[in-house]
């Protein structure tokens, strides 16, 4: 049985997010572990409010809500399906609807918040983000089927909001914005994915391009980030939490891509 040390609070939290460096007006997007934080009274519903409580609604809390299962049975892996079910899950899964499909592989932190009101959600089938606050909108509508992590994605509107990334207890594979970074250097790999949405009031199977990603590099990159860049690395309760700019971090892998691929061209 896991031990705990102490109760972690709502205002225990809000005091460590201040020191840590979160302030009112910031526009902010939260990857997270809600087991890293220890025992929280209130658990993922505290974790949110104080989040909110220390931005405020003239900021913006974004975290990425994504449904990995509405896609392609053809491209399941883990685990993957019989063939003869195909033609079957893409004829009967239900449509991807941003107001009740539940994020998938995300944590109880998302999936908590993006059912609290006022927060929006874009309506991308696999990779959807869901905001709060002042920008709340303008991040989370327009965003383009192809290439979701990309330029018409959140992600390219919290880079344009010049906005900061927090890490709650998890690692560099989990920060979605150096996907921005993959997408920018056009030079990746595209293959054809699919699922169920609603156009014009009805049901139907789409199918868009996306990027080949290369999210295994991330934590490569993520510490050598922290070698030229600044990067707050300080702990909340007791999750290791890592807080910096998106755009030196997506800035910095596009070089970090660029520079590795010219090491391998000239091998």
């Amino acid at each position: 049985m896991r031990r705990y040390s102490q109760v972690v609070t709502k205002p225990l939290l809000e005091q460590e997010f201040r020191q840590l460096g979160l302030a009112p007006g910031m526009t902010l997007i939260v990857h997270s572990s809600l087991s890293s934080l220890g025992w929280v009274s209130g658990g993922p519903v505290a974790v949110v409010q104080a989040l909110m409580e220390v931005i405020t609604d003239e900021g913006t809390l974004v975290m990425p809500a994504h449904s990995g299962e509405y896609s392609d049975p053809a491209q399941w892996e883990n685990p993957p399906v019989p063939e003869t079910w195909w033609d079957t899950i893409r004829a009967t899964m239900p449509a991807f609807n941003p107001a009740y499909t539940p994020s998938q592989g995300m944590g109880a932190i998302v999936e908590t918040f993006r059912s609290f009101p006022g927060v929006h959600r874009s309506d991308h089938p696999a990779v959807s983000f869901a905001a709060w606050g002042r920008h709340a909108k303008l991040v989370t509508e327009a965003h383009g089927l192809d290439f979701g992590l990309g330029e018409q994605s959140p992600l390219a509107r919290i880079y344009d909001l010049d906005g900061f990334v927090l890490l709650i207890g998890v690692e560099y594979d989990s920060n979605t914005s150096f996907h921005l970074a993959e997408n920018r250097l056009h030079d990746r790999k595209v293959e054809l994915k699919g699922a169920p949405v609603i156009s014009g009031g009805e049901r139907e199977w789409i199918e868009y391009s996306e990027i080949e990603f290369e999210t295994e590099v991330f934590n490569d990159i993520g510490a050598q980030f922290e070698e030229k860049h600044s990067v707050v690395v300080r702990p909340v309760a007791s999750a290791l939490c890592r807080l910096f700019k998106q755009r030196d971090g997506v800035d910095f892998a596009v070089e970090w891509f660029q520079n590795r691929e010219g090491v391998l061209s000239r091998d």
